[in-house]
């Protein structure tokens, strides 16, 4: 495999590692080599940290899909691995599966969104602050339509809206139009666009602003999934706070609507006296970005020709939308500490720290995860093992060492015999394992698991868990409205190091347990993601 700058993957790798080391030096001249070793207790855990320092630190810009930075991270993953003993798990001897992405994005400046009123007055909507726009491929440039609510945007509210934008409320509740059903409703009436509008009362994960950028990545798989004579459907989501601007002249009253709207009652639907004006700039290009695969053979025949994938995801926001005068997404806990931990039980498991497996174990730092479970996606659709011989997949992402650890909820954890093994190995620990309490999140089907369970592969994955009305929901329900998809996740953020101690002990006997076991780990009958007829 050849990298950016036409040298060998190894060559790229030595070469990168050189450089952070002597980055990583010169930033511990200036200060405390690693500051908050005198909280953490125990030599594991603080070997974990520093690690998530080098993946998380500003030199590595945020490891955004498809960067310099995002490239930079990957070597290092790659040096790690190799220096854990893991062989390369990709095509031709290479730690790097190369993901190939289509990138659309939307550049601030020369963008706008104006709302024309009927008597001619016009408001301007901050882009990234107020409204953001999903571009498409042949999305165009500039359009000007009719406005129009239609309450939940269920089918039956969707007559005579051709070529007008719909607003509808933007509910995650069960029950009601999803967000894939707004879409292709308004598809399906001819809508120029849609538009989303916060639910101000879906506190379980509250809506953020700003938006770090404006942009679509998707699988480079040849054609575009419009056809070019087909007008795409301007996607597009508003805040709450600016709805009322948007609606003003309608007579109606924002502030009810959004409370109707939040306690699932009935909408009205009417006319906006305005017209949105779009001009937006969209740029496009192809990018690649790999996945980091390392594999570490099982010790016992004949275990060892399945795998279990233990998975996180190395990609981040990288530079965006400044908050509180910070524009780096550093990513720390999303998702750099759990790629860390990858590396440490890499490491834990050369030194003998941790017992051999029986089974093979690969390890993989997706890419684009933040992009629709992009690498994860096409590592599945591409597998450079066997489906057939996956035998698991633990996936670290979501995960918030911010209390004391006593509760874990678990996505698929009623789906898989792999949940089975980590309530026994919870209660060992004194963590209780739980069912997902908060369903509307779709947490299952927004991180890395997804494709494996898709798959058949049975999968797992964990979020720190909590009792309703305890300062530990406080802490998790602060640490999205402050951090999540922010600059503020970053290496000086409040964490509970002892918290973080015990889930690593809960997944490195999890691993080991799955490894080990004569049994494979199945998919239950019942489970949505068994295999049928």
């Amino acid at each position: 495999m050849v990298n950016r700058n036409g040298t060998s993957a190894l060559a790229g790798i030595f070469l990168n590692l050189i450089a952070l080391m002597l980055i990583a030096v010169a930033a511990r001249a200036q200060g405390p080599q690693h500051p908050r070793d005198r909280e953490i207790t125990d030599a594991d855990t603080r070997a974990w940290w520093h690690t998530t320092e080098d993946l998380s630190g500003d030199a590595m810009e945020g490891r955004d899909t498809g960067s310099a930075a995002y490239q930079r991270a990957a070597d290092y993953v790659a040096g790690r691995f190799r220096a854990a003993g893991l062989q390369p798990a990709a095509a031709q001897g290479s730690y790097f599966q190369t993901v190939l992405m289509h990138e659309v994005s939307v550049i601030p400046q020369r963008t706008a969104f104006t709302v024309v009123r009927s008597d001619g007055s016009q408001t301007t909507l901050t882009f990234l602050q107020q409204i953001t726009i999903f571009p498409t491929p042949g999305m165009p440039s500039q359009v000007e339509a009719a406005l129009t609510f239609r309450g939940y945007c269920g089918k039956d509210a969707m007559g005579e809206i051709a070529d007008r934008i719909v607003v509808c409320f933007g509910t995650q509740r069960a029950g009601l139009p999803s967000g894939s059903d707004r879409v292709a409703n308004a598809r399906a009436a001819h809508a120029a666009g849609l538009i989303n509008v916060d639910d101000p009362y879906f506190t379980i994960e509250p809506p953020r602003w700003p938006f770090a950028y404006a942009r679509t990545v998707t699988l480079r798989v040849g054609t575009p999934t419009e056809a070019p004579h087909t007008p795409a459907l301007l996607n597009m989501r508003i805040s709450a706070e600016a709805f009322a601007s948007l609606i003003a002249g309608s007579g109606q009253d924002a502030a009810a609507i959004l409370k109707a709207g939040g306690a699932r009652q009935p909408l009205p639907n009417f006319e906006i006296p305005a017209r949105l004006r779009l001009r937006v700039h969209v740029a496009e290009r192809d990018i690649s970005s790999p996945n980091v695969l390392g594999v570490l053979p099982g010790a016992s025949q004949p275990l060892s020709s399945q795998y279990v994938v233990v998975s996180a995801h190395l990609d981040g926001y990288g530079y965006g939308t400044p908050v509180q005068g910070d524009n780096l997404y550093n990513g720390t806990l999303d998702d750099a500490a759990y790629v860390a931990l990858l590396i440490q039980l890499a490491g834990d498991l050369r030194s003998k720290t941790l017992p051999a497996p029986g089974r093979s174990i690969l390890f993989a730092a997706f890419t684009a995860e933040e992009k629709g479970l992009l690498g994860s996606r096409w590592f599945v659709s591409h597998p450079t093992i066997p489906l057939a011989q996956l035998a698991a997949n633990v996936n670290l992402d979501q995960l918030r060492p911010l209390f004391p650890l006593k509760i874990l909820t678990a996505e698929a954890l009623s789906d898989t015999t792999v949940g089975e093994t980590a309530r026994r190995i919870g209660k060992d620990l004194h963590i209780q394992v739980r069912p997902d309490a908060e369903p509307e999140r779709h947490l299952l089907y927004r991180a890395d698991q997804y494709p494996f369970l898709m798959a058949h592969v049975p999968a797992i994955s964990f979020v720190f868990g909590y009792d309703p009305g305890t300062e530990s929901e406080r802490r998790y329900r602060e640490w999205y409205q402050v951090r999540y998809h922010r600059p503020q996740d970053d290496l000086t953020q409040p964490m509970d190091f002892e918290a973080a101690h015990k889930f690593n002990e809960l997944f490195y006997r999890l691993v080991h347990a799955i490894a080990t076991s004569p049994e494979r780990p199945r998919i239950l009958a019942a489970s949505q993601f068994a295999p049928r007829e």
